[in-house]
C-alpha cells in the first residue's frame, strides 16, 4: 500500500475533471436501481438543491488556485476553497442524492476570484452534458433571484422556485403591491397527529399556512422580460412563533400546488443539513485540512469525499444491512469509527463481512462472525 504522503502526491496531480464521470457512473446505477423512484416531487420532475459550501481555509497554506479574502481593516489574508454542490433530494425523505460539485476556484489564466454565480454556470451546464433528459425543479436561495440567472435555468431546461428578498428583489414586491387586485390570499390550516418515541399518542398540533401568490409579474426593472410567479408565505405554530418566506418559480402557481410548492422549496436547507452537517460533522471532517499540494489536492479530496458520500448515502437508502449497522450504533460518527478500529485489526473478504461483524460481533482474530439465530 502507497503511504499517505504518496498518495498526496499521486492526487495533487489528478485533475478534478478526471474525478467527475464517476458521479455520473454510480448515479446510472442509482436509476437503474430505480432508487429514484419514490424521490419523484411533481410532475415527473426532482428537486434538485444547489447551494455552496467551504472546504479548506488558512492564513498561511495557500496554491495558485486559492481564493484570497483580504481584511480591509488588518490587511490580512485568508486562502480558501470552495465549491458549488447539488443534490437530489425530497421533502419526505433523509437521504439525499448528490450530484458532481463545481469547483469554486480561480480558473485557470485568471488572476481574479471565482464566484458562485459563476460555478453556477458551469455546473449547469455540465448537469445537462452528463443528464440530458432528467426533469428538475432547481431550489436555490436569493442569490439565484436575478435575471441572468433564471435564463440559464431556462436555457438547461430546469425549473426553478428560489428564494426572493425585498431588499434584492424590491421592484419585484413593488410590483406585487401594486396588482394586489390580482393576488390570490388563503390561509390553510394543518393538523399534525403525533406519536411519541415510545410509542405513547401526544397532542394533535395545528399549524397555521398563510399564502399569498400571483402569477407573471417581471423579476426587476431591467429585465421586464423575464417574468415569474411570486409566492409569500407565512407559517404560525401553536406557540405563536411565526416563519416568513417569499419565493419566486417558473411553475405555474395555484391554490391547489401552493402547498406542495411551498414544501419543495423549503426542501432546500436539506442540502445545508443532510448534506454539509455531515460532511462536517459526522466524521467525514469536510473541512480539515488532509493535504493542501501545490495543484489540485485540496479540490480532489474534497470531491472524494462527496463521492464517497454519495456511495454512503445510496447504501442508507438501499442496502438493509448498512441500515441496519446504522440502527444499531445510532449515528453515522460512530459507524466510521468502529469501521476504521476494524480496519486497523481484521482482514476483510468484502463491505458485506465488515458490515456483517459490525451487526453480529464476531469471536477471535479469524473474524469468526457470531450470527445470531434465525438472523435474516
Amino acid at each position: 500500500m502507497p503511504s499517505d504522503t504518496r498518495m498526496r502526491e499521486v492526487l495533487d496531480d489528478a485533475s478534478p475533471n478526471d474525478i467527475s464521470p464517476l458521479f455520473k457512473e454510480v448515479f446510472k446505477e442509482v436509476q437503474r436501481g430505480k432508487l429514484l423512484e419514490d424521490m419523484e416531487f411533481m410532475d415527473g420532475h426532482y428537486l434538485m438543491s444547489n447551494d455552496g459550501t467551504g472546504c479548506f481555509s488558512s492564513s498561511k497554506v495557500h496554491c495558485e488556485n486559492c481564493l484570497v479574502k483580504t481584511s480591509s481593516k488588518t490587511g490580512k489574508k485568508t486562502y480558501h476553497h470552495q465549491m458549488l454542490s447539488s443534490a437530489i433530494v425530497h421533502p419526505d425523505q433523509k437521504v439525499v442524492i448528490p450530484l458532481c460539485p463545481e469547483p469554486i476556484i480561480k480558473q485557470d489564466g485568471e488572476t481574479k476570484n471565482d464566484c458562485e454565480r459563476n460555478a453556477a454556470k458551469r455546473l449547469l451546464a455540465n448537469f445537462r452534458k452528463d443528464h440530458p433528459y432528467l426533469k428538475v425543479i432547481v431550489v436555490e436561495d436569493a442569490l439565484g433571484a436575478n435575471a441572468p440567472h433564471i435564463k440559464d435555468l431556462e436555457k438547461h431546461n430546469c425549473k426553478y422556485i428560489i428564494g426572493a428578498k425585498q431588499d434584492g428583489n424590491k421592484f419585484l414586491f413593488e410590483q406585487v403591491e401594486s396588482e394586489k387586485g390580482k393576488v390570490t390570499e388563503f390561509d390553510y390550516e394543518e393538523i399534525i397527529s403525533r406519536v411519541g418515541k415510545r410509542k405513547q399518542q401526544l397532542p394533535d398540533i395545528k399549524i397555521i399556512h398563510k399564502f399569498k401568490f400571483i402569477n407573471k409579474v417581471p423579476l426587476n426593472e431591467s429585465n421586464q422580460d423575464v417574468l415569474v410567479n411570486f409566492i409569500e408565505y407565512w407559517e404560525t405554530k401553536p406557540n405563536g412563533k411565526i416563519q416568513h418566506f417569499s419565493w419566486i418559480t417558473d411553475i405555474e402557481v395555484t391554490e391547489d400546488n401552493v402547498f406542495k410548492i411551498m414544501k419543495g422549496a423549503r426542501a432546500r436547507w436539506k442540502i445545508e443539513n443532510e448534506t454539509f452537517n455531515t460532511l462536517k460533522n459526522q466524521g467525514y471532517k469536510f473541512e480539515h485540512n488532509f493535504g493542501h499540494g501545490k495543484n489540485s489536492l485540496s479540490t480532489v479530496l474534497a470531491l472524494l469525499m462527496m463521492l464517497a458520500f454519495l456511495i454512503d448515502q445510496i447504501q442508507q437508502k438501499a442496502c438493509s444491512l448498512f441500515k441496519a449497522v446504522l440502527i444499531k450504533l445510532v449515528r453515522k460518527k460512530y459507524l466510521w469509527e468502529k469501521m476504521r478500529g476494524l480496519f486497523y485489526e481484521f482482514e476483510f473478504n468484502s463491505m458485506q463481512n465488515l458490515f456483517e461483524a459490525m451487526l453480529y460481533g464476531f469471536k477471535n482474530k479469524r473474524l469468526e462472525i457470531a450470527y445470531q439465530e434465525n438472523s435474516a
